[in-house]
């Protein structure tokens, strides 16, 4: 059911997502595509704010942080796991492994690459914690208003 406490989460984690990308793309290798990142990482950003924080949200500000932090979780999981498959099957299409076990032992450490990338600057975590525990006290507040 819709309430003011998803709409809230989701916009504010939607609002995360879209500026821990634009953060995240200098750090990428020269030459990689990043054309659709900012944009499908913002839809999942909404659609993780809505479905966790959004559920979660009313039950005081430290239940708050604790629940902004289980979202920004569940975010990242979604976005490595997306763009290391991804980058999997771009790779498997030119042949690069020799069987589905391969891609998948690759695809695993492509996530771990792309987190140690991520965690390898301060910008980008400081922006998805902080960020992230504003648009949970957002979204508590919207759940305490109009509940």
């Amino acid at each position: 059911m819709p309430t003011a406490a998803k709409l809230f989460a989701a916009i504010g984690f939607a609002l995360v997502a879209f500026f821990a990308s634009e953060i995240y793309k200098p750090l990428l290798p020269e030459g990689t595509q990043t054309g659709m990142l900012s944009m499908v990482n913002t839809v999942i950003g909404a659609l993780v704010g809505w479905s966790v924080m959004g559920r979660l949200a009313g039950k005081g500000r430290y239940a708050a942080i604790g629940t902004a932090l289980r979202t920004i979780a569940v975010f990242l999981f979604y976005v490595l796991v997306l763009w290391a498959g991804v980058e999997m099957l771009e790779r498997s299409t030119s042949l690069h492994y020799e069987g589905p076990t391969e891609a998948l032992t690759a695809m695993m450490e492509l996530i771990a690459e792309y987190f140690l990338l991520m965690i390898s600057e301060p910008e980008v975590p400081i922006v998805l914690v902080g960020g992230g525990i504003l648009a949970a006290f957002l979204s508590d507040w919207a759940a305490e208003r109009w509940s």
